[in-house]
């Protein structure tokens, strides 16, 4: 984190803000974990009339190269004070999709951060028995996508068959199957790449004339 030379008059600006803002509601929805969180407007919501009103305003600045996704968060003053911080991490992929849900993920998180707004029903108060006055609740674990054991099966007996067919059977799986495998057992998917890739080189060493 960088600051202005001075900070004096943006740290009391945010105290007071603070003092006003609320709890950013949990209105979206994650499918995958069946949870809901709050969403980049609802964080908005929750902090930017009091940010409004004591002279602060927030810029945010997106960045990617390749897969990796960096968001630069301003928090401003009018006198002119400052506050910078940077947040980084690495999507999925490099698609316009990924980097876009990692750029979402970043603004949302930083926001949060730089106002100190947290969830309605925070995690961490759940966890300790104090929201709401309930019990934490478990985590939800993901179902197993039906059909998906024998999709594993499959893509075990193509990895014996090396690293081409192997990635052609991975493009052409059903996303569910790909994004659970990824999500819920990672070593596995890497334990069957490494297979197909000896595969293929063990083929072409025998290729090879003595």
């Amino acid at each position: 984190m960088t600051t202005s030379e001075q900070i004096n008059e943006l740290a009391a600006a945010l105290a007071k803000a603070q003092g006003e803002m609320e709890g950013a509601s949990k209105t979206a929805a994650n499918p995958f974990f069946k949870s809901r969180y709050a969403d980049l407007a609802s964080v908005r919501d929750a902090c930017m009339p009091a940010l409004t009103k004591y002279g602060l305003s927030v810029v945010q600045s997106p960045s990617a190269e390749g897969a990796v996704v960096s968001v630069v968060t301003l928090l401003l003053h009018s006198s002119g004070q400052w506050i910078s911080g940077v947040a980084s991490c690495t999507a999925k992929d490099d698609s316009p999709q990924s980097v876009g849900s990692a750029t979402t993920y970043l603004r949302r998180y930083s926001l949060q951060s730089f106002a100190g707004v947290a969830p309605e029903d925070d995690d961490a108060e759940a966890a300790q028995g104090r929201g709401n006055g309930q019990t934490a609740k478990p985590v939800a674990v993901p179902t197993i996508p039906k059909g998906f054991d024998d999709w594993l099966l499959d893509l075990g007996a193509v990895a014996d068959e090396g690293i081409v067919k192997f990635r052609q059977a991975w493009k052409d799986a059903k996303p569910e199957y790909r994004d659970y495998l990824m999500k819920m057992q990672p070593k596995s998917l890497d334990a069957l790449a490494d297979k197909a890739k000896k595969v293929t080189a063990a083929k072409s060493d025998s290729a090879v004339p003595a």
